[in-house]
């Protein structure tokens, strides 16, 4: 298990302290390299929180609203986890997934010949 944490990025000089708007993500949430986390807020600038690496949100350690300084920890991320895994949910959705395959291997016209978008079908239930 690799934990990398994410930090507040650094602070203008005159800028003592910033305020954490909402996470755009969760625990347990996958994110990309650089993926926007949170905004923080100072009261000159708005700055994006990027995720530093890839991997799994572990731990969200300063909430929405928390006030934060530069280099500050706010939340970590597992590099090495999968987003959601879980070892008895795994065989549900493997069979879920198994039984949805029939009904979506269903041959379908490639023409939508005799289906109305919902526009055209109100009109003409109006007319």
């Amino acid at each position: 298990m690799a934990i990398v944490e994410v930090k507040v990025p650094q602070l203008s000089e005159s800028v003592a302290e910033a305020t954490l708007l909402q996470w755009k993500k969760k625990v347990g949430d996958a994110v990309a390299v650089d993926e926007i986390l949170i905004d923080v807020e100072t009261d000159k600038v708005v700055l994006e929180v990027p995720a530093p690496s890839a991997g799994v949100i572990v731990e969200i350690i300063e909430p929405d609203g928390s006030t934060v300084a530069a280099d500050q920890r706010i939340a970590r991320i597992d590099t090495e986890a999968v987003a959601g895994a879980s070892e008895p949910i795994a065989p549900v959705v493997a069979a879920m997934a198994a039984a949805a395959v029939p009904a979506a291997a269903a041959p379908v016209s490639a023409s939508m010949a005799g289906v109305a978008m919902p526009a055209a079908a109100k009109l003409m239930a109006d007319k």
